[in-house]
């Protein structure tokens, strides 16, 4: 069963129970109201009528009197104050009766108090009130005054209520059964519009959105929706770009294989068929070592950047710049006395949430491509302040038309000389990813001839 189908069975079922209590409370509690104010207001004539019936009625003017002269008496003071609603007892009889009910019991305490009694009784299909009470008369007998009122006609009205209220209940009841149908229906549609764009998000159809017009919990239920929908398409997007640069990486990969691969293809084919003297042979085993030194590089560097795209989550700690520029001059301290530069480092003492090894990585890199572009004798700087970080060269630097590309993974601006260097053109990409996994971004400014400043610059505070 459908989801509005359900609410709307439930909701009506609810509003039927509900509706149909209390509408029975309501007829149940008129009715008392109606037999309670009935009572007092024949209370209100018992009291009455027994008042001037106790001033009027005296054992001794009634003594000297015969049976049917006391008899008669009695019929003309009952008629005088109630016609036919009155039943007179004398001592536990009924001395006079002027109602069509035959009392069985006149003897019943219940009208032996000051105050009236009430009592309702059904004969046939007649309803009757009897009250009774005792006379206050000035008397030695018991005299005991009783109403009878056929009350029929108020059931009968209020049997007409009721069943006025059973055909209103009914008829707002089918009103309300179609009502709540339409309205649920009406305000779960966001929720099957909310289906189908689920259903065409699944199937590809990233583009796809749900509605979301309404304020409440189906407009924020779709607007969630959304954001997730948006969060995955950019996350394909991003596997997509993800996907199509690692086979931009394994192409150029196997572009730059080709080059080594053939020379130490060539090397040891002639060493294999070929008479060579010790140091021609010397010379080309040299060679082949240094090809596959340069391989090893390549698929380092190369497994390196793809390990950055594969995985996000970096483990970031409070770390003091000084500290890791005094680390990374010590790491490449042989290497720059090797070609004949000096490393100088300057930070004022900022600390940073960075990934130790990985941003270590990323000053090495810039410091070895600074040693290859410059020449002995030149001064490298190592600098921190502010929000950057940054690595100056006095080298050859970077033509105007190449900068853009720098970043490129495999791409070269001297690609004889860069080979010559050890370069493979994977270096500044890593540094790039690894600027982008600290929030930052990599800035390059360079002059031919005069050098290059490779910057990164955070996005927050330090």
């Amino acid at each position: 069963m459908k989801l509005w189908k359900k609410i709307s069975l439930l909701t009506t079922s609810v509003l039927l129970v509900t509706t149909g209590v209390t509408g029975g409370i309501v007829v149940h509690r008129t009715v008392q109201y109606n037999e309670t104010k009935t009572v007092e207001n024949y209370e209100q004539q018992l009291h009455a009528t027994a008042y001037a019936l106790g001033k009027e009625i005296s054992d001794s003017e009634l003594e000297g009197y015969t049976e049917a002269t006391r008899s008669s008496f009695y019929n003309y003071i009952l008629k005088k104050y109630g016609a036919s609603k009155y039943i007179l007892i004398k001592d536990g009889e009924v001395v006079c009766n002027l109602t069509a009910f035959d009392l069985v019991n006149p003897r019943e305490e219940r009208w032996a108090g000051t105050e009236a009694s009430a009592d309702f009784r059904q004969v046939g299909e007649q309803h009757l009130l009897i009250l009774g009470k005792k006379l206050p008369a000035d008397s030695l007998s018991d005299y005991r005054l009783v109403l009878v009122q056929d009350i029929t006609e108020l059931y009968a009205d209020m049997e007409k209520q009721a069943w006025l209220f059973a055909e209103i209940y009914f008829a707002a009841a089918v009103l309300s059964v179609l009502i709540i149908f339409l309205i649920t229906g009406r305000l779960l549609k966001p929720l099957r519009k909310l289906q189908q764009a689920a259903a065409d998000i699944s199937e590809g159809r990233l583009g796809q959105r749900a509605q979301a017009g309404s304020k409440d919990e189906i407009g924020a239920m779709a607007a969630s929706f959304n954001r997730m929908a948006d969060r995955i398409e950019e996350q394909v997007t991003e596997l997509e770009k993800v996907s199509a640069q690692r086979g931009m990486l394994l192409g150029s990969l196997t572009h730059e294989l080709k080059t080594p691969m053939t020379s130490i293809i060539g090397y040891s084919d002639t060493l294999l068929h070929v008479k060579l003297s010790e140091e021609r042979r010397e010379q080309a085993l040299h060679r082949i070592h240094d090809e596959c030194r340069r391989l090893e590089r390549l698929s380092g560097k190369l497994m390196n950047l793809i390990g950055l795209y594969d995985n996000d989550s970096i483990r970031l700690e409070e770390t003091e710049v000084e500290d890791l520029f005094s680390r990374v001059a010590d790491l490449e301290k042989y290497h720059l006395e090797e070609c004949g530069m000096t490393l100088e480092t300057r930070s004022d003492g900022q600390m940073r949430r960075l990934d130790r090894d990985l941003f270590e990585s990323l000053l090495i890199n810039l410091i070895d491509n600074a040693v290859k572009a410059g020449k002995e004798g030149d001064a490298i700087r190592l600098e921190a302040a502010g929000n950057e970080i940054s690595v100056t060269d006095q080298g050859r630097g970077i033509p105007p038309g190449d900068l853009p590309r720098v970043t490129e993974a495999f791409y070269m601006v001297d690609k004889s000389r860069s080979r010559k260097a050890g370069g493979i053109g994977l270096g500044l990409a890593l540094c790039s990813r690894i600027a982008e996994l600290h929030n930052a971004s990599l800035h390059i400014e360079s002059r031919e001839g005069e050098g290059t400043r490779v910057t990164v610059v955070f996005q927050g505070e330090a």
